[in-house]
Parts: structure tokens; C-alpha cells; sequence
């Protein structure tokens, strides 16, 4: 079935579509007041209703080391079981020194170990972030999108988000005050439903 505006069509099988799609989701951030906290509430009330969402924690995992590839602690084991009980993934990350937080990295090394176990690998993904500045964790995003590609997990590209975070926009609970602001965020998620379907119709998980 052709969708208007959209020259390749999105046609996937009937037995290929599912009630719903588990995203797990990263917060870059550690901080108590993580405006990236604050856009993640905004993205779930805004995304299409078939997107199920839960945060996967990256707060309390060791640093990693190789030396834990032979006997991976409990906390990263979580992590690599969140990781395999979703659909997709999502990125949101603020930008420090022009790349991303340390405690992401970590958490992406982890879930990327040990070797020939790597738990992004095929899986549909997609990154955001927010920032007080005017370049919106642009950096950061490049920064990821080189570490997730290694990973092998199946990027969407397009639109690409960098947002500028301002309080009278986003109010803590994630409600968005701005239209256009509103509008955009809301597209970006549809885009990535849309992105989640084709890469499952195509690789699906499990």
C-alpha cells in the first residue's frame, strides 16, 4: 500500500507487524536535573501508541575491563537482558567535551562484550539529545553514531535531532509548550516507529 509523499513505500506482512514495540531507552546522563531525563518523558507522550518504553539503566555498572569478559557481574548481565528483551533501541544524550558521557560509553562497551556477544548487533536504533547551546549535542550524536556503527546495530539517519533546551519549552514532566517544538519531536518518533518496522521486517529480533 502506498503511503503519499513517500516514493518507496512501507509494505510489510501482515504476520511482520506487532501490537507493540518494546524501545528500550538510554539516558546519557547521571545528573539528578538531566534536561536529556526531561526530553526522554517528552519523546514517550509524543510517540505513536504501539511504542512501549523503559529505561535501561547505566548508573550503576563497574567500569568495564576485558578482564570481566570470563564472569560478567550481575549488573551487566541486566543490562545485556534489557537490551535482548527490546525491539529497538533509543539514545538520549546530552554532549560533554564533544562527545558523549563516559557512563554511556561504558554501558555500550558492556553491552558490546564480550566478543562475538554483542548485544546491539542488527538492532533498529536511534539518538537524540538536548543541550543549553545552540549546537543541540551535535557533536555528540557524530560521536555515537561512529561507536553504535561499529556495533553494528541499524541506524536511522534521518531526521537527525538536536535540540536546544530551553524551560520555557519543556516543563519537567516532559509536556512540551512549543508547536513547533511539539511537532518536530512527535515526527522524529513516527519516523522512528516507521524505522523500527522496517528493520524488524527485514532482521527480526529473537
Amino acid at each position: 500500500m502506498r503511503r503519499p509523499g513517500r516514493l518507496f513505500p512501507i509494505d510489510p506482512c501482515e504476520a511482520c507487524l506487532m501490537d507493540t514495540y518494546d524501545v528500550g531507552y538510554f539516558v546519557g546522563s547521571l545528573s539528578s536535573t538531566s534536561i536529556n531525563r526531561v526530553l526522554s518523558k517528552a519523546l514517550i507522550r509524543l510517540a505513536p501508541e504501539d511504542l512501549r518504553f523503559t529505561e535501561i539503566p547505566i548508573g550503576n555498572l563497574p567500569l568495564y575491563s576485558p578482564d570481566y569478559d570470563s564472569d560478567y557481574p550481575a549488573e551487566a548481565l541486566a543490562l545485556k537482558a534489557a537490551i535482548a528483551r527490546s525491539n529497538a533501541v533509543l539514545f538520549v544524550t546530552p554532549e560533554y567535551n564533544r562527545s558523549i558521557p563516559g557512563a554511556l560509553k561504558n554501558a555500550i562497551d558492556w553491552a558490546s562484550r564480550p566478543w562475538g556477544q554483542n548485544s546491539f548487533d542488527h538492532i533498529p536504533a536511534a539518538m537524540i539529545g538536548a543541550s543549553i547551546g545552540q549546537i543541540g549535542t551535535a557533536v555528540a550524536q557524530q560521536s555515537l553514531r561512529a561507536v553504535m556503527a561499529f556495533c553494528n546495530a541499524r541506524q536511522m539517519t534521518a531526521p537527525e535531532a538536536y535540540i536546544r533546551f530551553t524551560p520555557e519549552v519543556f516543563s519537567d514532566d516532559g509536556e512540551v509548550r512549543d508547536e513547533s517544538t511539539r511537532a518536530f519531536l512527535g515526527d522524529f518518533m513516527a519516523e522512528f516507529r516507521e524505522h523500527v518496522v522496517r528493520v524488524l521486517t527485514v532482521l527480526p529480533r529473537g
